[in-house]
């Protein structure tokens, strides 16, 4: 049997399929009218014109012609030359214009003048307990609110199996699998354990056993969703125990409720099983209440970290408040988003001068063979940086940390991959915090053995080391800190702080070379009390079902898109009581991003 897959319309495909000769039931298009006939009109018009006439029409057309012309010409000539001021870099340089502040990396400029002011530095020492002001104290975890919403299927037996491939990262991984029980639930279909897709970025080929408790995911959603381990053997037969022989559906990104029940579920009844490949962002965020409870459940219930995962995560959070006695046993908590493949992703330059220029085309071909090197893609580094799209460096980070008061005694745990040019970017984060920590240095080479090239049991230590952190710094965005925000309100009763900083104004003042330590100090001060008020910002909320599963999982930079078309702000924590205060991470996030 030959592979038939489905298009967004629902429409399948087969190999055999004979292009020609067949009947079309749509309606044809009206026809158009007869182009002789206008012609011939228009060769009258102009026959029945005088002479005098025709001469001023093309002296006229002529003034108007050479208008046009000119402005053809100087308006793409004005709109380059602006670009390219905006961008800034060599071409500015070579010219005599002035860069756009904020444009050019300068930050390494800024320590070398800094450095002898921090150094020295011990004024104005942030306490941690003062990070956030709320008494923060572990809450216990109620169960997600179920809805009193009837299911679109109560008595009929399952309609058949459901295969989905998630795709990405951990936590892009971890939204699919919470939108896959949603479809399941939603199709009244029997789940088949997520596959993990294989990227060349992410190189890890581990399956969901690997990640997460399979048995204890299973048993969670029983009399939710029905999930088994494997399609049954006589099913996969009909398909010769080929996966892609499969009907496969590609799903359009945020399909609705009634695509699926329009379009997929009749297929799913008739075949008795489909895929859908890839399942990334395949689900609508508006959906029936009790399908946005599936999303919560799976995500803080069923989905728990495998037991050798789990068991090294446990010993690094207690090895981390050990050696967090100098500040009260707390730490704060960084995602940094420095590694190679982030730095090429991002197009940004820094200062590694041409000998970066050439690792990063390399890795950016190696990576993503030739996406950036397409003639309608226009890279443009400066606009990045002052967009505040490029990743902050360590360098940075540590910059920003020491003038918004956190001392060099603070702990700090730092959670990332390989660091880019580790060895020269690590170097003056070390000198500004000296008690900074990674799951490198806090594990044995015996316990991080088998977690070795497998990216995302990684990103697991990380995820689980930064949830029980005082506080949380993201500096580039991404599944993971939005994950990791609504877990950590979830635990927290909304007690749990988060620094996002302000990038657009933060390359700006890193390139003020006359900006002194003090200016600099006063100006990362007020961006963490701008932070903190924000946090702390308490509105009238009313729970839209539309909300749910984006503040459950921490996707604040898409609820917000929907938080702003309504009047009342509103919030859809799994507790009633983490409304008021999730907020507020809500407002920081959609003024930064």
């Amino acid at each position: 049997m030959k592979p038939k897959t489905h298009n967004g319309n629902g429409n399948s495909s087969d190999n055999n399929n004979n292009s020609g000769g067949g009947s079309s039931s749509s309606p044809s298009p009206p026809p158009s009218p007869p182009l002789r006939s206008s012609v011939s009109q228009c060769r009258r018009r102009v026959r029945s014109k005088a002479p005098s006439q025709l001469l001023k029409d093309s002296f006229g057309g002529g003034i108007l012609f050479r208008r046009n012309l000119r402005y053809l010409v100087v308006l793409p000539l004005l709109y380059l030359s602006g670009l390219l001021m905006c961008v800034g870099g060599p071409f500015s340089a070579l010219v005599g214009w002035p860069t756009t502040p904020g444009a050019v990396y300068r930050s390494h400029d800024m320590f070398r003048k800094f450095w002898p002011h921090i150094h020295s530095d011990n004024s104005s020492v942030l306490e941690l307990s003062s990070v956030w002001k709320n008494k923060r104290r572990v809450k216990e975890q109620k169960p997600c609110p179920n809805s009193t919403a009837s299911p679109r299927f109560e008595s009929s037996g399952p309609s058949g199996y459901l295969i989905v491939e998630a795709n990405g990262g951990l936590n892009q991984q971890r939204s699919a699998i919470c939108n896959a029980v949603a479809v399941a639930g939603l199709l009244n279909a029997i789940l088949v354990i997520p596959r993990f897709d294989f990227h060349n970025v992410w190189r890890d080929p581990s399956e969901f056993r690997d990640i997460y408790d399979e048995d204890h995911f299973i048993a969670t959603l029983e009399g939710y969703v029905k999930v088994v381990k494997e399609v049954p053997e006589e099913l996969m037969l009909k398909y010769e125990n080929n996966i892609t022989n499969v009907p496969s559906f590609h799903v359009q990104a945020w399909a609705s409720v009634s695509y699926y029940l329009g379009e997929v579920y009749p297929v799913l009844q008739q075949q008795g099983i489909i895929r859908i490949a890839p399942f990334a962002n395949r689900l609508a965020m508006n959906v029936p209440p009790h399908i946005q409870f599936l999303r919560c459940l799976t995500n803080y219930e069923a989905l728990r970290f495998s037991a050798p995962i789990s068991t090294l995560a446990k010993k690094l959070v207690n090895r981390m408040i050990e050696k967090s006695s100098r500040t009260g046993r707390k730490y704060i908590s960084v995602h940094l988003r420095f590694e190679e493949d982030m730095v090429a992703f991002s197009c940004c330059v820094y200062d590694g001068g041409e000998a970066e220029k050439i690792e990063m085309d390399s890795v950016r071909e190696k990576g993503w063979r030739g996406k950036f090197k397409r003639k309608d893609r226009i890279i443009l580094p400066g606009l990045n940086r002052i967009n505040g799209k490029c990743p902050l460096s360590p360098l940075e980070v540590g910059m920003m940390l020491r003038g918004m008061g956190f001392s060099n005694d603070t702990s700090i745990y730092l959670a990332s991959g390989k660091i880019y040019w580790a060895e020269r970017h690590l170097v003056p984060l070390l000198k500004m915090f000296p008690h900074l920590h990674t799951k490198e240095s806090l594990a044995t080479q015996d316990e991080l053995a088998p977690f070795m090239g497998y990216s995302s049991r990684l990103a697991a230590l990380d995820y689980t080391v930064c949830l029980f952190s005082e506080a949380f710094v993201t500096t580039q965005g991404g599944n993971f800190p939005h994950f990791l925000m609504g877990h950590r309100r979830f635990l927290y009763g909304g007690h749990a702080k988060t620094i996002i900083p302000n990038k657009r104004k933060l390359v700006v003042l890193l390139q003020d070379t006359g900006l002194s330590w003090k200016d600099f100090k006063d100006q990362m001060k007020e961006m963490l009390n701008e932070s903190d008020r924000k946090g702390m910002m308490f509105l009238p909320v009313v729970q839209l079902p539309i909300m749910y599963f984006l503040q459950i999982l921490g996707l604040w930079y898409l609820s917000s898109v929907f938080s702003l078309k309504v009047h009342c702000r509103c919030s859809g924590m799994v507790q009633h009581e983490l409304i008021e205060a999730s907020w507020g991470t809500l407002v920081e996030f959609i003024v930064h991003e």
